[in-house]
């Protein structure tokens, strides 16, 4: 007996897991943030959760664990920004995966899962204008920060974008100044439209050493593979999992100041808030990402309105 299943067979059982929310009551409705922290670990995001260090966080529900679909920030954001969100852990098949934006052109079967967006334009973020979104992009690392072509490819595809070094994982004050550009912005907006709005919250990316004032034991900034982690910082500092936790903590202060703002000022919004990937702090000999190991493809996602 074959174990095949016929692709007409296999088709038609795509797309029919039902959204757990009805993008077609979201879309021209509410405004849309993605929230993504960039390099946030599905262990350490967990550990916060159940220590109670992130109470905005969990607020709205518990981290949902699922695959990064890339392991570092550029591959993974053209994923989702083609739709392909992080997919759920345990999902057995693609029909079984949660699919809220869909892909006409290129979706299995080329047909809406109940509940889902679709759009034809070459990322979500375009479909989103096309119908009617304001969208705006608030860049962190390197991959939005204008000043490459590189670094200009996915601030493109919204209308308003913004960067300054401020934003970067080097300030460590980047999501506080995030968060007030965001405020200020929204206190002198004055278009009637719902908006769309991206923001890389880059805290959690290396370095995070300061966040907890930690320094090698040797005075070397290049802590060697199987102890913690690399900083690249000349006077010794260091990164670490517990690093990478407090920058999580800092980063749920700041989110709470930027999600009471919107509530107040925009009404009902939906958000997705999601890593892009995760990082080794010398996991099996493992430094940084760009690596297919566990910690650096399993992350945290959930989604909620404010």
């Amino acid at each position: 007996m074959s174990d095949k299943v016929p692709f007409a067979a296999f088709q038609s059982s795509v797309n029919q897991t039902e959204c757990s929310v009805d993008m077609s009551e979201i879309v021209g409705t509410c405004d849309i943030l993605f929230v993504c922290l960039d390099t946030l670990r599905y262990d350490a995001a967990i550990a916060e959760e159940e220590s109670g260090g992130t109470p905005v966080l969990n607020r709205y529900g518990a981290w949902e664990k699922r695959h990064a679909p890339g392991n570092f920030t550029y591959p993974s954001h053209h994923a989702i920004f083609a739709g392909f969100l992080p997919s759920k852990a345990k999902a057995e098949s693609i029909a079984g995966q949660e699919k809220l934006f869909f892909p006409k052109d290129i979706g299995m079967g080329r047909k809406i899962p109940k509940g889902g967006y679709g759009f034809e334009t070459d990322n979500l973020v375009e479909g989103l204008h096309k119908d009617g979104y304001d969208t705006w992009c608030i860049g962190g690392v390197a991959f939005f920060d204008k000043r490459s072509a590189l670094g200009n490819v996915f601030p493109s595809f919204f209308e308003k974008s913004c960067w300054n070094p401020s934003f970067s994982p080097m300030a460590k004050e980047s999501a506080k100044n995030q968060v007030d550009f965001i405020i200020k912005k929204l206190e002198q907006n004055t278009d009637n439209r719902k908006i769309f709005l991206y923001l890389n919250i880059s805290c959690i990316h290396y370095p995070n050493y300061f966040y907890l004032d930690r320094k090698s034991p040797s005075g070397d900034p290049l802590i060697p593979a199987g102890t913690r982690m690399i900083s690249g910082s000349k006077n010794g500092n260091y990164d670490s999992l517990e690093s990478h936790r407090a920058a999580l903590r800092y980063a749920d202060g700041q989110l709470g100041r930027l999600f009471e703002f919107w509530k107040s000022k925009r009404g009902k919004t939906f958000v997705i808030c999601f890593s892009d990937h995760g990082t080794c702090y010398g996991e099996d000999g493992y430094v940084f990402h760009r690596v297919n190991h566990p910690v650096v493809g399993t992350v945290p996602y959930k989604h909620f309105f404010l």
